[in-house]
């Protein structure tokens, strides 16, 4: 008896945290088909930027077991994280719950929440790797990742990964890192929804210059007029060995390195004839 309790409680608890959520969690028009995003805040929608058109349709839970059908507009993507960020006219969303990933463990019990069609759907499975920051195929980078145990559903992409509670720990997607369907966490969330409300588009470092490998670093084949590297007088035959304290092996670590330093002022250092020396530079923004 007291394992069949156990059994109800979990059950119970299981469908209150879909229930907790189910208002947050919408449909996005996508085409012929039909998508989930996640209600981020009264008017903002945050779902996957694979397949989601510039000008959709949102439908939002009415609580009748319909759904109010909204215009809804891009106002800005990011492939990187496959994240894209609409505004839906009129507001009057219901905005998610959110928690970090900090205190979850592998082994816990999560819901894939998904609405590719009128109602809810849940999938459950449990949390399989909690994985560190990750640079992206795509030229985005997540602070961690949380990966469930298996497929994220057809249609599921661009909704909220929910823990026991109906909080979301993340959104998924299926499309941002080869053979593995992984939730973006929220602190990447944060950041990338501040960045496309200011912005429209994920900024990155721009220093100006055109690089090929070397042996100590990349070595700067152009320099752009006027750009960052120009004004603070990095020359062609430089060999840029570090940016900021990290170490620069080519131009592929470079434009890693720059990305996220958009607009900051750093610390270059060059080796010119043999002597390394550094240069202050004040990067340039571009996304």
């Amino acid at each position: 008896m007291a394992q069949l309790d156990v059994f109800h409680a979990l059950d119970q608890g299981l469908a209150a945290a879909v229930q907790a959520v189910a208002g947050s969690v919408l449909h996005v028009s996508r085409g012929h088909t039909g998508g989930s995003g996640i209600a981020w805040s009264d008017e903002l929608v945050v779902t996957s930027n694979f397949h989601t058109p510039d000008r959709t349709k949102v439908g939002i839970p009415t609580g009748d077991g319909n759904l109010d059908f909204r215009d809804a507009e891009v106002i800005g993507r990011d492939p990187g994280t496959d994240v894209a960020l609409l505004r839906v006219a009129g507001g009057g969303l219901t905005a998610a719950k959110l928690r970090e990933i900090d205190g979850l463990a592998i082994g816990n019990l999560a819901l894939a929440i998904g609405r590719p069609g009128r109602t809810a759907r849940a999938s459950l499975r449990a949390v399989g790797v909690l994985g560190p920051e990750v640079e992206t195929p795509h030229g985005g980078k997540l602070d961690r990742y949380v990966e469930s145990d298996r497929q994220i559903p057809r249609g599921f992409a661009g909704g909220p990964l929910v823990d026991v509670d109906g909080a979301v720990i993340g959104m998924n997607t299926r499309t941002l890192l080869r053979g593995a369907d992984i939730a973006v966490p929220v602190v990447t969330l944060r950041r990338i929804v501040a960045e496309l409300q200011a912005h429209g588009g994920i900024r990155k470092g721009y220093l100006g210059v055109g690089a090929y490998p070397s042996g100590q670093g990349a070595l700067v084949a152009s320099v752009e007029d006027g750009g960052p590297a120009a004004t603070a007088g990095i020359l062609v035959g430089d060999v840029i060995a570090e940016l900021d304290g990290e170490a620069v092996s080519g131009p592929d670590t470079l434009r890693s390195v720059l990305a996220s330093r958009p607009g900051k002022q750093v610390k270059v250092a060059v080796i010119r004839a043999g002597q390394r020396q550094e240069i202050e530079v004040t990067l340039g923004a571009q996304s």
